[in-house]
């Protein structure tokens, strides 16, 4: 299970919202072995006045917050953080310096979906990879 928020300013996060959503679903498949069919995403557009970023970015700066159960290894979170590098940039052209990204992993038990606590629940993927 995993749930991605993605923040950015407005006028440079919503033209690209469709394609880096295929972007970061396509590094999560790849680096965690996650369904194709397992996507969660929510786009927070900020405008200019309420988005705050370190010097050095530009507008484009975007934040990712990856909540996911814990399980992974070190290794593949580490191969999804580079993908993500490696991807955004290519496909998208946003500069590495201006992509920031966190990982927070719980137990199964501190999530709920489906009408059941996550430790209760199959699911049809490893999260032990």
């Amino acid at each position: 299970m995993s749930q991605i928020k993605i923040y950015g300013v407005r006028e440079h996060l919503d033209p690209v919202k469709t394609r880096m959503s295929d972007v970061i679903h396509s590094c999560v498949v790849d680096a965690l072995s996650f369904p194709q069919d397992k996507r969660a995403h929510r786009f927070f557009p900020l405008d200019r006045e309420d988005f705050y970023y370190p010097a050095g970015r530009t507008e484009r700066y975007t934040i990712l917050e990856i909540s996911m159960f814990e399980g992974r290894s070190v290794e593949a979170k580490k191969h999804l953080i580079r993908l993500l590098f490696e991807r955004m940039q290519a496909e998208l052209g946003l500069d590495p310096a201006d992509l920031e990204i966190t990982i927070t992993e719980t137990p199964k038990h501190n999530w709920g979906f489906r009408g059941q606590p996550g430790d209760e629940i199959g699911l049809n993927y490893k999260v032990e990879v």
